[in-house]
């Protein structure tokens, strides 16, 4: 017995409504989608690397010009005054205690302390050399958290720390987000990032974009 076999009208061919059409432009809308996010992250993460410039500089500029906020009008570094001997000279807690007390008001601690904020703040303001200021400013962050030390729930001399966690504070996470901007190129946008990229020395030398 033979057995024909009939075509199938539907093969093939779709209403607008159908699922199946609506599947096959589902690649196309999603494009679009997947732009407008992309861009919206690029510009979250710029906008906090602007604001992570900002504190950098303005720490910078206080210290330096006693602008009458962390550091007192008068007693800024050219008037003579140490941006580290007053942070430094007051450490009460920690193993590396005694160690920050003899560098307190060095020459070169206040040198290398103010250059390594008006560096960050201008990379990070810039967008360029995120990698290396993701380092830098890591360091800095590191020696700082030391400083207070955290952990620590009484200080030398028997005082109680006050710290409110032993182990996260704002120097950790100032850390992680310098980190995270290097990582995500985040002087892409609203930077000089693209720009630096494609200099030969950068492009030279992964470690400096």
């Amino acid at each position: 017995m033979a057995v024909h076999q009939h075509p199938n009208p539907k093969a093939g061919f779709h209403l607008p409504f159908m699922p199946g059409n609506q599947s096959a432009s589902a690649p196309e809308s999603a494009a679009p989608a997947r732009i407008d996010t992309d861009t919206a992250r690029a510009y979250v993460f710029s906008s906090v690397r602007v604001l992570m410039g900002f504190v950098f500089l303005w720490a910078f500029l206080d210290k330096t010009f006693g602008l009458g906020y962390a550091t007192q009008s008068g007693r800024g570094w050219i008037d003579g005054g140490s941006p580290t001997e007053g942070f430094l000279g007051h450490v009460a807690v920690g193993p590396m205690e005694s160690a920050f007390h003899s560098w307190a008001g060095a020459a070169w601690a206040d040198w290398l302390f103010m250059l390594g904020l008006l560096g960050i703040g201008l990379a990070l303001t810039a967008g360029v050399a995120l990698r290396l200021t993701a380092l830098a400013g890591t360091v800095m962050m590191a020696l700082m958290w030391m400083a207070e030390w955290p952990p620590a729930q009484h200080l030398s001399d028997g005082s109680r720390s006050m710290s409110t966690n032993p182990f996260v504070d704002y120097h950790l996470v100032y850390a992680v987000v310098l980190i995270a901007l290097a990582a995500a190129s985040a002087g892409d946008a609203l930077g000089l990032g693209r720009p630096w990229a494609k200099l030969p020395f950068v492009r030279d030398h992964g470690w400096l974009r």
